[in-house]
């Protein structure tokens, strides 16, 4: 699947977009991580939750869970909030 990646986590991927196969969100950024390591870790905690400040969109619906089912044909968007005054 197509994976759109924000600015602020291209220091990984080193460009705008990457592909990741899996068939859940969780086998995604999995195997996001096996090609971009420490990517994984930017987004999920060590408790295994969606980082408050992260946002996952598979075909423009917003996943919350990291057992959402995925398509190979789909698209995710991770999205990253910015803060600041």
């Amino acid at each position: 699947m197509k994976v759109l990646i924000p600015s602020a986590l291209r220091s990984y991927t080193e460009r705008a977009d990457a592909e990741a196969s899996g068939d859940t969100l969780a086998e995604a950024l999995a195997d996001l991580d096996r090609h971009y390591p420490g990517i994984r870790f930017r987004m999920i905690d060590e408790q295994q939750r969606i980082r408050p400040h992260i946002r996952f969109f598979v075909d423009g619906v917003q996943a919350r869970d990291l057992a959402q089912p995925l398509s190979a044909a789909g698209e995710l968007v991770i999205v990253q909030a910015l803060s600041g005054g």
